[in-house]
């Protein structure tokens, strides 16, 4: 029976973290196609290209990984007894800003497709460094558990 758990964790854990990588790789590439996208008008015939090419990124990579790493997330917790521990605690409100970052992006994509040009250019450059530094603080909670 320890051996069927044994398994069952490494292959939750390592879709979990295919999956991440997946998510992250989306949340890293919208701000740059954002970038992308702000010189043009919402007329213009490379505002199309950019809109497909988004929408490719959200329906194709950010949406599905985001839901994949949660329902393995939850599953990984459970099967670990993380639920109790501090540090997942912690991660899980990191995670939970990484998804309201995440969405939030969309958002602001769907309105500049749109013409409109809610965040500036250097907005969209720091905005883009947002999922790296939560990366970072959420990889050290799960490998360190400082708490």
């Amino acid at each position: 029976m320890q051996d069927v758990f044994s398994m069952t964790y490494l292959w939750l854990k390592a879709g979990h973290i295919i999956f991440m990588v997946f998510w992250m790789a989306g949340l890293f590439i919208l701000p740059r196609q954002m970038l992308y996208l702000y010189p043009y008008d919402a007329d213009a015939p490379e505002t199309a290209v950019w809109k497909d090419r988004i929408g490719k990124l959200r329906h194709i990579i950010l949406t599905p990984s985001l839901i994949v790493v949660w329902v393995l997330g939850f599953a990984l917790a459970g099967t670990i007894g993380a639920f109790s521990q501090g540090w997942f605690h912690a991660k899980l409100l990191l995670v939970l800003l990484m998804t309201g970052y995440h969405m939030y992006m969309v958002v602001q994509a769907k309105k500049m497709i749109g013409g409109a040009r809610p965040l500036s250019e250097k907005q969209l450059k720091l905005f883009g460094e947002v999922p790296a530094i939560l990366l970072a603080l959420i990889v050290v909670l799960v490998i360190v558990k400082p708490f």
